[in-house]
């Protein structure tokens, strides 16, 4: 450890960044052992497209419900964790750290959340070619002062060895708040908001793309879209944490 970090450190004492527990002055990480063991894992078996739990554990489907009716455009999704907007358990949960990171405009959490991503991703190295985030438009690229999917992305990019690709593709179009939107409603609000801006980027690759939560997969499927028609031989899509 550096004298520099060693004396930050005693000057201001780590502590977990979900529960506050103190760290020793040595400490390099930001979550506790004890937040990362309450981190809620996905329900299984799941569908092999989009990633979602099926519907029981005795079928013989390999895809829910959705994805046979309407199939993504996008290869697979995978996520690490569950994640419940209405957890009451503010300070001891996951989506309570996302919450914070995004609308608490805490940037300083990116590297406590990537903790939660674990030891092994869903993804290797031979399943894509580059690694790209959902964008933000850069009018709340400029309110909240950092894309909490770039930052998510720039980790899964360096434990993949794969380079990062930023600025290809843009959110062209502010978008309004998915919360509250039916899965039709959040897919209409998406549509055309995407665009590539430099397609022999992309061209024949393998694009894993990167997002912080997916709910209905509606944003991820439109980024998919857009990444496919520039050129991309396959998109995958991971987030570290589904709504269920």
């Amino acid at each position: 450890m550096s004298l520099a970090l060693h004396i930050l450190n005693f000057l201001y004492p780590p502590r977990c960044a979900v529960c506050e527990t103190n760290f020793g002055l040595d400490a390099r990480r930001r979550v506790c052992d004890r937040c990362l063991s309450r981190m809620e894992a996905l329900p299984t078996p799941v569908c092999e497209r989009c990633g979602g739990p099926l519907e029981s554990i005795r079928t013989k489907e390999v895809r829910c419900a959705h994805c046979l009716k309407s199939p993504p455009v996008f290869a697979r999704a995978r996520a690490v964790a569950r994640y419940r907007p209405s957890d009451e358990d503010e300070r001891q949960s996951l989506p309570s750290l996302i919450r914070r990171h995004k609308y608490g405009l805490d940037q300083a959490l990116g590297r406590a959340i990537t903790e939660f991503l674990g030891p092994r991703l869903p993804f290797t190295a031979d399943d894509c070619d580059l690694v790209i985030p959902v964008p933000l438009h850069r009018g709340r690229l400029w309110w909240r002062g950092f894309n909490q999917a770039a930052l998510l992305a720039a980790e899964v990019a360096r434990r993949l060895e794969r380079p990062l690709e930023l600025g290809t593709l843009v959110r062209s179009r502010a978008t309004g708040s998915q919360t509250s939107r039916s899965r039709d409603e959040r897919r209409r609000n998406v549509r055309g908001a995407f665009a590539v801006r430099r397609p022999h980027r992309v061209a024949n690759r393998r694009i894993l793309l990167v997002d912080d939560v997916m709910t209905t997969g509606a944003t991820a499927d439109e980024c998919a879209r857009v990444l496919l028609a520039a050129g991309a031989s396959r998109v995958e899509v991971f987030t570290l944490a589904r709504v269920l």
